[in-house]
């Protein structure tokens, strides 16, 4: 069989790739969001659709699929533009691998893919508006196409991981008298521990015992520092909401 050749010049005719929408998450920084879907199974977030796409029409049968595809934009770290090799977090920042090889940022065309779960289609004044869970996104993440997950298709229990084979182990998380932190609803106390518990620290910031770190979590900004293999919630401070609730 002989494969067709020669340059592409970038268009596909009648194609043209744009938001469809915007994700509005828990995560308001990219300090604190886990770095793999389903990692913070109680992280929750909306994807709100662009006008030109808000026809319910478009979103008929999506409620038969428990999980979607995200295809997404790396929107804080484009402009930093790609590069052929990265240090994965799961090597200890220390290790470059080529670019294809990891889920690095820092790609040709800063496009991302994400597994979420659907939580619910939620009919509003302006348009239907899909309600997600264990999401890894932080929050105005631009969203470019949507696709079901098909389970007979995709879970291959036999697929080897790489240099990622397992998850990553989870450091215990307190918040032992901590004001403010029980005042939160039930499920962004869930999301903040979770996130928490995989160490968002980037691997060069784990060689400064106590130093404190303050994440974007849930509408307050976090203070936590790591002892060891325990990670200390200190304080809860007021931040910016997010416009959602936990």
């Amino acid at each position: 069989m002989r494969l067709a050749s020669g340059p592409w010049h970038g268009k596909i005719p009648g194609v043209e790739i744009r938001p469809i929408g915007v994700v509005r998450s828990c995560f308001g920084g990219k300090f604190g969001v886990p770095r793999q879907p389903g990692l913070c199974p109680s992280a929750w977030g909306e994807l709100v659709f662009e006008p030109e796409f808000r026809q319910a029409e478009a979103l008929r049968g999506i409620e038969g699929f428990s999980h979607l595809w995200l295809i997404f934009g790396f929107h804080l770290t484009a402009e930093a533009g790609w590069h052929p090799t990265v240090r994965p977090p799961r090597l200890g920042g220390n290790e470059r691998v080529g670019v294809f090889a990891s889920r690095s940022t820092f790609r040709p065309n800063g496009l991302g893919l994400s597994l979420v779960r659907l939580e619910g289609v939620e009919a509003r004044p302006g348009g239907s508006v899909l309600l997600l869970g264990g999401l890894d996104l932080v929050d105005g993440t631009p969203v470019f196409d949507i696709k079901p997950y098909l389970p007979y298709a995709e879970a291959l229990p036999e697929a080897q991981g790489g240099f990622a084979p397992a998850e990553p182990v989870r450091l215990e998380v307190t918040a032992d008298g901590v004001e403010g932190f029980e005042a939160l609803p039930e499920r962004s106390r869930r999301a903040i521990v979770e996130a928490l518990a995989l160490d968002p620290r980037p691997p060069a910031g784990r060689e400064e015992p106590g130093r404190i770190h303050g994440a974007g979590l849930c509408g307050v900004e976090v203070k936590f520092r790591v002892e060891g293999e325990v990670c200390r919630i200190l304080a809860v401070e007021t931040a910016e909401a997010s416009g959602l609730k936990g």
